[in-house]
């Protein structure tokens, strides 16, 4: 997962006051973990946030956000949100919306 950097640093102030969150570099990119469970992650151009399946359709009726997909096959419960978007309602209210299910998962 490419990263840009501008988008990494503005998540990373984001999540600063949120306790539990550690930073992980994964697929090629960085992501954020709430208490060890995967919560969020930025590429070039967008955010990516795991909103559980339960949330999916929720997320996905707000602007800017589409169903994950990087291997032809789209990923349940996990999405991503353009950057634009995403900024526009603000990146602590996607935090806050992912948490509701990556929170009430067990800590790793």
């Amino acid at each position: 997962m490419p990263y840009d950097a501008h988008l990494l640093e503005l998540m990373r102030e984001a999540l600063k006051k949120c306790p539990g969150i550690s930073e992980r570099k994964m697929f090629g990119g960085v992501c954020w973990m709430l208490n060890g469970n995967m919560l969020c992650g930025a590429e070039v151009g967008r955010f990516m946030f795991r909103v559980g399946k339960d949330l999916e359709r929720e997320a996905l009726s707000r602007s800017g956000a589409v169903p994950m997909d990087i291997t032809g096959r789209p990923m349940r419960g996990i999405i991503w949100v353009e950057a634009a978007a995403a900024l526009d309602a603000g990146l602590e209210s996607w935090i806050r919306f992912a948490s509701q299910f990556v929170g009430s998962l067990p800590p790793k």
